[in-house]
């Protein structure tokens, strides 16, 4: 049996409304000053003013820090450290998707730590005990409100840094679905993708254990099932709720197993040519998958069987074959792009981006060994 160490840090309330529960919840906490971090768009669908206003009628103080953008940088972790100590809080709460998850992580570190977000990346870094912080997850794909890490990019450099460390764990995550309903069908689309890749890598993951397989294959049973769902049927808050509980549960996964050559190769796409992250996965995760099949057969034909009745799957053919066209198919119903050059990519770039997704941190993690040669490999058929 592979050796892991698990401990559950983060308590789930999860269910239709439980954003009205936040106030009471941080009273729990024992906390009464509240950073909330939150962006421009979660401002504009409401959903801040509704985090805002249970926190008041808790009695609690709050000041809003909404400048998170799409990808969390050093400037905006910054921004928001600026406001921090101006306002000097006790319990930081991130409600948005991923960025704004990740920003208040960063701003936490350095509220409480001090220096810059580059002497946290890597693992474990703090020496002092982190803020309380409470997640308010609007979308299903990051799964970042069940782990301790926090994804900043260099403003500079465009490097995505992976700061971990445990005391980084949130106390408190928020899975309410109905804070999904308002996201545009692309947004859907794109998390969606997301949160399937983390299941599936972490599911074959070398660092794979006992707890994370668990949340792993229910996380794909639960995402495999309902992505076709909320893309067709937006409304269906059944659906929405499967979606944003799969998407924290593969949180959970990679938090006890980590990634693998997919987000590897996604990364240097999205610092390179600005692709959104779900799309830079969509692009290669159909390729990973077969590349990944001389090492993972059985454990993916493990997971084609536990998506079968769901439509258009492809039964006539078994493991990885089977699951990338599984994956390829709903990256079609999704309405994103298939290939490399579709998205603006230089077919005479692809070894400067191999050798950037050689050096990305969950690489180590994949399955069947990668390095440079087998990421052009990789980028090549995916172009």
């Amino acid at each position: 049996m592979v050796p892991f160490d698990f401990f559950a840090r983060t308590r789930f309330v999860s269910g239709p409304g439980t954003i009205a529960r936040l106030g009471e919840l941080t009273v729990e906490l024992g906390c009464r000053r509240v950073l909330l971090v939150s962006d421009p768009g979660i401002v504009a669908a409401g959903h801040t003013e509704h985090g805002l206003s249970a926190l008041h009628a808790a009695g609690l103080t709050t000041r809003l820090f909404a400048g998170v953008g799409v990808n969390p940088t050093t400037e905006h972790v910054a921004a928001g450290l600026a406001v921090a100590r101006d306002f000097q809080p006790d319990v930081i709460v991130g409600l948005g998707g991923g960025s704004s998850m990740d920003c208040a992580k960063g701003i936490n570190f350095l509220f409480t730590n001090g220096g810059e977000i580059r002497d946290y990346w890597g693992l474990g870094k703090t020496t002092k005990l982190l803020l309380p912080m409470i997640a308010v997850p609007t979308t299903a794909g990051t799964g970042s409100e069940a782990q301790s890490f926090a994804l900043i990019s260099d403003a500079e450099t465009h490097v995505k840094m992976a700061c971990g460390d445990q005391k980084a764990a949130f106390r408190v995550a928020i899975l309410d679905p109905e804070l999904t309903l308002t996201q545009p069908r692309q947004v859907t689309a794109l998390t969606g993708i997301d949160a399937l890749s983390h299941s599936l890598e972490s599911y074959v993951s070398r660092s794979r254990n006992p707890a994370s397989n668990l949340f792993a294959r229910e996380a794909w049973r639960m995402l495999a099932g309902h992505f076709h769902e909320v893309l067709l049927e937006p409304a269906n808050i059944e659906a929405r709720n499967s979606m944003q509980v799969g998407a924290c549960l593969a949180g959970l996964a990679i938090e006890n197993s980590m990634l693998g050559a997919a987000h590897a190769l996604a990364n240097p796409l999205t610092a390179t040519y600005d692709i959104p992250h779900g799309q830079a996965i969509a692009l290669v995760l159909p390729h990973v998958i077969r590349f990944n099949g001389q090492t993972c057969e059985p454990l993916y034909r493990e997971l084609l069987a536990a998506a079968a009745g769901e439509p258009e799957i492809p039964l006539a053919q078994a493991g990885s074959a089977g699951l990338a066209e599984f994956i390829a198919a709903r990256v079609g119903l999704a309405g994103l792009k298939h290939r490399l050059r579709e998205c603006g990519v230089e077919q005479d770039r692809l070894p400067q981006l191999a050798a950037h997704a050689a050096q990305q941190w969950t690489a180590a993690h994949n399955p069947r060994q990668v390095g440079e040669a087998e990421f052009f490999g990789l980028y090549s058929s995916a172009w």
